[in-house]
């Protein structure tokens, strides 16, 4: 029997892992511009958890979580999702006691039991930020602004920030009424789902997939024209900030977002090269997700950036260049081999990264290998350059060849692989 991934599922392998990791390292780079600090919490917590935070009539909690009994008989959920454990985190560890707006970032996998498609898996990665403490409209743009800042930093380019409010407590309970209203004039013509949603949450409807009920809800009234004045005071200003650091917006007043947990601010950064599922980018407002977890009232925004999205808009705009080795060496003899090993750890020591054949083989494979690897270099000894005192470097690609002195072979490649690098990033 041969065992295979369960479907939904993939393996990352090295050469696209570097790629992950170029990612995950350019995000930690603007993260610290921003002053967010790193949160991991565990892949695995108590469904009610997402149940009481996500809603339990919503996709993700009643049809594709991942969920299990325990010993005890409790439940147990590989999280669908980031903000729900942070916000968890936040109060088990009283964070918000430390004053002032915490901003927390996160990056790693989650977990949903869904039709598998372009950039979208069973198991899939996020990039989570998370900014609690703040309520006002200046957060909003800081977070709409690092979330473009990221993308930009990954080199992706001509998308679209879309944006809408979805108001609050205050005023969304007219617009629920009247949007109630129109849907129950179109009942008939939608989806099995969106008929119970239009009963028990209608502003889900405007999230539904289904080519019917997106035609229906383009003539359903919009939360924009319902909004009190502090949610329109809100949006107004969050609007001049964002124009102001010279950033396009989209108005989309249908924009919702999947979780229960929303309120005033959601946006997407959309891109037109995934097809149907089209957002690398999604966040918005949470402003009583803290206090409905059992925590004080501490208000919150934040974003998911999907991971498979990014690489495969990373990956598709053509062939990458694929990570080499620094230098291959090449050894010729059990004497020379016991040197040459010697070379290769102090090099690695110095962050370069080296290769080197582990069964004694000849020249010829041994520069088969490396010229399979990549390698620019090769440093070649023998008995005869033991002998003569000099080893020899080789350039793979003009072929030329020169000697250095065993005793400056560690600075030597060292300057001579640092030189490299500077003229790679110029």
């Amino acid at each position: 029997m041969e065992f295979t991934t369960i479907k939904g599922f993939r393996d990352i392998l090295p050469e696209e892992a570097s790629y992950w990791q170029e990612i995950e390292q350019k995000a930690r780079d603007v993260f610290r511009t921003f002053g967010f600090g790193e949160i991991r919490t565990p892949i695995l917590e108590y469904t009610e958890l997402f149940a009481r935070s996500i809603g339990s009539d919503t996709d993700i909690v009643s049809k594709e979580m991942y969920t299990l009994t325990d010993s005890k008989g409790r439940g147990l959920t590989l999280r669908p999702e980031a903000t729900a454990s942070v916000a968890r985190a936040l109060i088990q560890n009283r964070l918000y006691q430390q004053g002032g707006v915490q901003k927390l970032f996160c990056i790693g996998p989650m977990f949903r039991h869904e039709r598998p498609q372009k950039g979208r898996f069973r198991q899939f990665h996020q990039i989570n930020a998370e900014l609690f403490g703040d309520e006002g409209p200046k957060s909003d743009a800081e977070i709409v602004y690092l979330a473009v800042s990221l993308l930009d930093k990954f080199g992706l380019r001509n998308l679209t920030l879309h944006l809408n409010s979805i108001g609050c407590p205050a005023c969304r309970p007219e617009f629920r009424k009247e949007l109630k209203a129109y849907l129950a004039d179109k009942a008939e013509s939608l989806c099995s789902d969106c008929q119970r949603r239009s009963e028990t949450n209608p502003l889900r409807v405007f999230d539904c997939k289904v080519e019917g009920c997106k035609a229906i809800v383009q003539d359903a009234p919009v939360i924009v024209d319902f909004l009190c004045k502090d949610c329109e005071d809100h949006f107004s200003e969050l609007k001049e900030y964002i124009v102001d650091v010279g950033m396009e917006i989209v108005l989309d007043p249908r924009l919702v977002r999947g979780l229960d947990y929303y309120t005033r601010t959601t946006f997407e950064i959309q891109t037109e090269h995934l097809g149907a599922q089209n957002a690398v980018v999604g966040g918005g407002r949470y402003d009583g997700l803290v206090r409905q977890l059992g925590g004080p009232d501490v208000p919150g925004i934040g974003f998911a950036i999907g991971m498979e999205r990014v690489m495969a808009l990373v990956l598709g705009h053509g062939k990458q260049e694929p990570a080499r080795p620094d230098l291959f060496v090449a050894a010729l003899g059990k004497k020379a081999e016991m040197i040459a090993f010697r070379w290769v750890q102090e090099l690695r020591e110095k962050g370069l990264w080296i290769e080197q054949e582990y069964a004694s083989k000849s020249l010829k494979a041994q520069m088969k290998r490396a010229d399979r690897l990549g390698c620019k270099k090769v440093l070649i000894v023998g008995e005869r350059e033991i002998d003569t005192g000099s080893a020899i470097i080789r350039d793979m690609e003009t072929k030329e060849q020169t000697e250095i002195p065993l005793a400056e072979i560690i600075a030597h490649i060292t300057s001579m692989a640092e030189g490299e690098r500077r003229s790679d990033t110029n």
